[in-house]
Order: C-alpha cells, then structure tokens, then sequence
C-alpha cells in the first residue's frame, strides 16, 4: 500500500528555507479571522507595490508556478525531476472586454503550443469565463432567447473555444474545461460535449469538470458516459469535489431556490468515490482526471485499478492535485509510478489573485485540511532536523 505519510518523498523537492515559509503560510491560513481580512483588504491593496510583493512572495509562490511561461515551465521542469508532470493553467477569467477575451485565447494557444514541446506539460486548463461574458453565459443558462448582437457575441466565443480545442488536439495537449457555478455551468458543458464529440474520437483531447459537492453529478456523469457510448466519443471526466459551496449556499436562500449543494460533506464523498468507480469501470470509453486532496478516495482509486488489473501508469488515469497542497499524495503516487500532475496555474500576480483567495477560503473551510499541509510540513522539518545531527 502506498504510504501517504512519506514526507521524504513528499518535499523532496523543496528546500528547508521553502518548507519553512510554506509553515508559516499554514499558520496563518489556520486562522479563518486573518484570512477573511487578508480576503478583504488583498483586492483593494493591490495598486500598492509592497502589498503586491508580499503576495507575490508568500501565497503567490507557494500555489502558482510564475508570472509568465517561462517561469512556469521552470517551475514544471523542476517537478519533472521527481516523475510529476505539470498542468498549466493561465490564471485569467471573469473578464469583460472582447479585446481581453482575444489576448486570453492567444495566451492559451501559445500556452498549448509551448505545452506540446514538453512531455511533462500533459494538459492545460481553461476557463470559459476568461473569455466568454458572464452575463452572456448566465442568459443561455436560462435558456432566454438571445438578441442578433449575443448571438454574434456566442459565436466569436464558440470560436475561441474552438481554436483552443484544435491546437489542443494539434499540438497533442489536453484541454481541461473547468467548472463554474451551478447558473452559468449548463451552457459549459454542452459545449463541453460538443467539442469533445468532436475531437476525442481515439482518445481525451478535451474534458469536462465534474463537481461532486453538487447533489446532481453522479446521475449527470453516468449520463455523460452513455452518451459517449451511443456517439462513440471518448469521455473526458475530471472529477473533483468543487469550489463554490459557499457561494452557491448563499445565492440559493437569497434567491429562494433549492441548493445544489449535498447536504453534508459525508454525501460529498460518498458521490466522488461513486464517481471515481463509475470512471474505472467503464475506462474503455472515459479517461479519467483524478483532481482530489483526499488521501482515502486516492487510496481506492489505486485499489479499483489493481483489481481491474490496470495499469499504474495507463494513460487513461491521471491524479491530480494542486501546486503547493498535497504533496505528500502527489510525490508518493508518483514513486509508485502512478500517473500524476501537479495543476499548476501562472500569471501576473493581479490576474491569479481570484484563484488565490478560493485557495485561501478553501484551506480555511475544508475541515483539516490546513492542519494536515502543516502536520506534514512540520514532520519533514523535524525528520530533516534529526538526519542533520
């Protein structure tokens, strides 16, 4: 069995002078008061040079890659070394302007152009917010019919989403649309399946996310795989837990609609496991990306394979979890000799800050999560303390 308690392998590629900042970064998460405030202020401090630096230097460095491709891929290379490949993730969305919808697109494309000269850069991640209007999205979610000037507006953005899905499938790099909250996400992930009906014929160039903290995945996963069967297309399936509970909680008894959030995290987890043995046992027409922090639902997911007599490493199964958290998952997974990929986003500090804070909130509110990173961390100083002496 793998030992997820292996610190050696887990921070092996980190320095003492990192692990112990990345400590005191735990620390201060710890706290849901300093991070609400950190959350407030960060967004409005952002002008200031200093408060950019500090960012920059702190949760900047330990959740993102680097400012620009050539950090990130410095950045992936690094992780190459201990068998971890990198999945890349331009850190833009909720623009506003066609203009940056454009640059986002170009910046995407060069993104999966650079990605397909690297072995250990397998996929890249998208959002379709970074250059699709919220307000457009949120409108064909609710199926209202759209002005001449929005249909014109919906067809430059099916564009860019094609032109990113062909370089994609050009440059033999996968595409991964993540998810959105529940009023924007119906148009994500018809247009989801439409490019994937159209370019995963032989094998995933395009996946759709899945988040399991909503009530209503598992039955639409299971109803995403037959209709890959019937079309005969190859399911990409990322499967996560999610990150918008908050949020979406919120929206729903404000707007007095029912929550599609579970009730509990116990169903949560239940639903992801569900899902992640859905994946397994129909691999013959779905790749699966394996996006948790959960150590039990990475356990079973080796365990399906090994009694289904699947390969560690076939290319159809990946694992994932985030730059910076985890470690002792990913590094651990991949001396097994495990597919696994670190998401790794990158770009300058002011656009990534979005991603930063859900990190942020996110360590804060998932139940020990925060206190796992830094049980661990604190282990490996000790361990390294004692091999000194």
């Amino acid at each position: 069995m793998i030992n997820f308690e292996n610190t050696a392998n887990a921070f092996e590629y980190r320095t003492q002078y990192q692990l112990k900042k990345a400590s005191f970064l735990f620390k201060v998460m710890a706290n849901p008061t300093l991070t609400n405030i950190g959350a407030w202020f960060t967004p409005k401090l952002l002008g200031i040079g200093f408060v950019r630096n500090i960012i920059k230097n702190t949760i900047y460095e330990q959740f993102c890659g680097g400012t620009n491709i050539t950090e990130a891929t410095h950045t992936a290379n690094l992780l190459n070394k201990f068998d971890v490949d990198s999945l890349l993730d331009y850190g833009v969305e909720g623009k506003t302007t066609e203009a940056e919808f454009d640059e986002a697109k170009e910046e995407f494309i060069k993104t999966i152009e650079f990605a397909g000269q690297k072995d250990f850069i397998s996929f890249i991640s998208i959002k379709l917010t970074a250059f699709f209007r919220n307000g457009l999205l949120e409108k064909m979610n609710e199926g209202q019919k759209l002005t001449p000037e929005e249909e014109a507006e919906k067809m430059k953005a099916v564009n860019r989403l094609l032109a990113i899905c062909e370089a994609g499938a050009k440059h033999n790099t996968s595409i991964l649309i993540d998810a959105e909250e529940s009023w924007i996400q119906e148009p994500v992930d018809e247009l989801a399946t439409q490019m994937m009906q159209r370019f995963n014929k032989t094998e995933a160039v395009v996946y759709n996310t899945f988040q399991l903290y909503r009530h209503d995945r598992l039955a639409f996963l299971e109803k995403n795989i037959e209709h890959a069967k019937q079309h005969s297309y190859i399911l990409g399936a990322k499967i996560v837990r999610g990150a918008y509970m908050e949020k979406e909680r919120e929206r729903a008894e404000k707007m007095n609609y029912e929550s599609p959030i579970q009730p509990n995290k116990i169903s949560t987890d239940r639903d992801y496991d569900l899902a992640l043995e859905l994946c397994l046992n129909n691999i013959d027409c779905t790749a699966v990306f394996i996006g948790t922090h959960n150590e039990k639902s990475s356990l079973l997911a080796t365990k399906i394979m090994a009694d289904k007599n699947i390969a560690t490493n076939d290319k159809r199964i990946t694992f994932s979890q985030l730059y910076g958290m985890s470690d002792n998952i990913s590094f651990n997974l991949a001396k097994a000799n495990y597919n696994v990929c670190k998401y790794m986003p990158y770009g300058p500090v002011r656009d990534v800050i979005p991603y930063l804070l859900r990190r942020a909130k996110e360590n804060t509110s998932v139940a020990g999560q925060t206190s796992r990173e830094l049980d661990l961390i604190q282990k490996e100083l000790k361990r390294r303390k004692t091999m000194q002496w």
